[in-house]
């Protein structure tokens, strides 16, 4: 689940960042604040519609490729992963406030979202690392928070630390969950 809010988070802001340049590029098209609401409907898109839309494509495309010299394959693995974006750019500018006008504000947009997904891909790895240490940090606060309690404030509870065990037994009663179990579903997300 981490790694899940992790990539979401990531690609929100970096969609931002991109529908925000959009806005400023293209006199077509009108984002503004409602850059915020369709960065999640286009990272919702991204997430889950374009690699079925993709996958779609690609499998429908595959019957022909014995008919098509290589040049040719190439050239139709380009036109459907724009017709991807093409969709996702219309459902982000139908499902959101973005306002896109004329024949250029729907040509030229998925270009640039193409564009900044392959600059997002470079950068995928450092931003990620980011924001798993925030959101680490975070999650550190807040478990210490739940742990320091006012039973334990009280003058009777003893200064002297407490054994690694008996710190994996409070972190299990609070979730139920072993640190074997939390792993896995660190790694699961």
């Amino acid at each position: 689940m981490k790694n899940g809010i992790i990539r979401f988070a990531a690609l929100y802001v970096f969609n931002v960042a991109v529908l925000l340049l959009i806005g400023l590029l293209f006199p077509g098209v009108s984002v503004g604040l409602h850059a915020l609401w369709a960065a999640v409907i286009l990272t919702l898109a991204a997430l889950f519609v374009k690699p079925t839309l993709g996958a779609a494509f690609r499998k429908s495309a595959a019957k022909s490729a014995a008919e098509r010299t290589k040049a040719g394959e190439k050239v139709v693995q380009y036109v459907l992963v724009y017709l991807v974006e093409l969709i996702v750019w219309v459902l982000t500018v139908w499902l959101s406030g973005v306002r896109a006008s004329g024949f250029w504000g729907f040509v030229l947009p998925p270009l640039f979202l193409l564009f900044g997904w392959m600059i997002y891909d470079q950068v995928d790895d450092k931003l990620r690392a980011k924001a798993a240490q925030l959101y680490d940090a975070v999650q550190g606060k807040v478990q210490a928070r739940r742990t320091s309690s006012p039973a334990q404030t009280d003058s009777s509870a003893s200064p002297a630390a407490e054994a690694p065990e008996t710190a994996a037994a409070r972190a299990e009663l609070q979730d139920g969950l072993t640190p074997e179990q939390r792993r896995m579903l660190d790694e699961l997300g």
